[in-house]
């Protein structure tokens, strides 16, 4: 059975200790949660059954359970909110059972030692400003609910366009073109209900669609003042097909204000002829259009690989950025990716940042631009141009600012909220 998370905000804590519990609900509830708390498992899961939850908050000892084996059975259903550890162990214990939940597909949030600040449980909890992005309706499947010839041929197809953010200047220098279908009935879909399986012919004319719409949405973003450098998703597969190169180049404007055009590629894609995709590359790059490798560390390549792929960008896997301020192996495999790619003239795009701590990890690393909803959701090209054309306001250093102002705090003796009966933590 599938669960989908509620329009209402509810949040459910478990944990077998009944101060703890207590504290947690009082801070869920001043920040605007119907928080529910649970000692027993079970308890929980048959009220996640019939009421689902957009959080919940989880103690790694339950009694006669335990985190992981709440983790697989929030697999087993399918849940799709959140799942906020905390605990009195170590950070490595946090850090491992936070993995797990990575590897069964659940949205872990950043972990929290006991005791914690309740300004620090606010922070990972309280939704950042960001555009406001239309959804299908509550009862939408997640996978293939739409035909995409269909789709095609109906004219429901758009891009929505999410910024990336240049380190170096605190401005938007680019964004990623994602799919998106306007459906008459289901209203707004997202890429995991349009896209048929790896390798499916239909990838080549939703290819063509997404170049000409993005050169026609580019024209309308320079006419506007914003004559940012998109990118596009493409299939390896599509890009090294007969006529492809024509095809773009056909496609590109002539306007003196364009920037170019990058075009990603999965890694594991990319990896499986490099020779190949050098020759396609060094192509394009005729016509200013350069390659990026989307989704660097899903495909668990050797890093000597990195200095085959003819790439002027590399996308850091989300899996790596969340959480990398506080797991030591996730951050040093970000140090590593991004100081290897800068020594071989590649930049480094930090995909998936949503939390100001994380934020300020890649930053001291050195990764060149982030991507993610700290910032803003995709958005439809006119409310794109707008949040661009205001940018200065919601820049980088206001949300850096905000990571210190809050450091500050942690060490300020103002009263806050203590899990009680747990030992600290380094």
């Amino acid at each position: 059975m599938h669960l989908q998370g509620p329009a209402q905000r509810i949040a459910y804590v478990l944990d077998d200790d009944p101060k703890v519990r207590a504290s947690v609900l009082i801070i869920l509830n001043s920040i605007g949660y119907d928080a529910l708390g649970f000692s027993d498992t079970a308890l929980m899961l048959a009220k996640l059954e019939v009421s689902p939850c957009e959080v919940i908050v989880l103690d790694l000892t339950l009694g006669q359970s335990d985190a992981v084996e709440v983790i697989q059975r929030l697999a087993e259903v399918e849940y799709d909110g959140k799942v906020l550890l905390i605990s009195g162990h170590g950070q490595e214990m946090l850090n491992e059972i936070q993995r797990i939940g990575e590897r069964h597909g659940i949205a872990m949030l950043p972990s929290l030692s006991k005791p914690f600040r309740a300004g620090a449980l606010k922070s990972l909890l309280i939704t950042p400003p960001q555009a406001v992005e239309a959804t299908a309706t509550a009862q939408q499947p997640e996978r293939n609910i739409i035909d995409l010839e269909e789709a095609i041929r109906a004219d429901w197809l758009e891009l929505w366009y999410q910024p990336k953010i240049d380190l170096r200047s605190s401005l938007v220098s680019g964004a990623e073109a994602l799919l998106r279908a306007r459906h008459p009935k289901l209203g707004i879909v997202p890429p995991s209900g349009i896209l048929p399986p790896a390798g499916d012919p239909l990838y080549h004319p939703l290819s063509k669609f997404v170049i000409q719409r993005a050169m026609t949405d580019w024209l309308q973003f320079a006419d506007a003042g914003v004559p940012v450098k998109l990118s596009v998703n493409i299939p390896v597969s599509v890009i090294t097909a007969d006529g492809f190169v024509n095809f773009l180049r056909s496609q590109l404007p002539s306007d003196q204000r364009f920037p170019g055009l990058i075009i990603e590629v999965t890694e594991d894609e990319a990896v499986k002829d490099p020779t190949l995709i050098h020759e396609v590359s060094t192509q394009l790059k005729l016509y200013n259009v350069w390659m990026s490798i989307d989704d660097f560390g899903q495909a668990h390549s050797s890093f000597s690989r990195l200095i085959e792929l003819p790439c002027v960008e590399l996308k850091l896997d989300r899996s790596y950025v969340s959480g990398c301020s506080s797991d030591p192996l996730k951050h040093a495999l970000c140090q590593t990716v991004i100081d290897l790619a800068h020594r071989v003239g590649s930049q480094v795009c930090a995909e998936g940042v949503e939390q100001p701590e994380d934020l300020r990890s890649v930053i001291e690393m050195g990764c060149d631009t982030v991507q993610g909803y700290i910032f803003a959701k995709p958005m439809q090209p006119d409310v794109f141009i707008d949040r661009v054309k205001g940018w200065p306001s919601d820049s980088v250093q206001r949300l850096t600012q905000s990571v210190r102002e809050t450091q500050l705090r942690m060490i300020d003796p103002a009263p806050h909220y203590s899990m009680p009966g747990h030992r600290v933590k380094s």
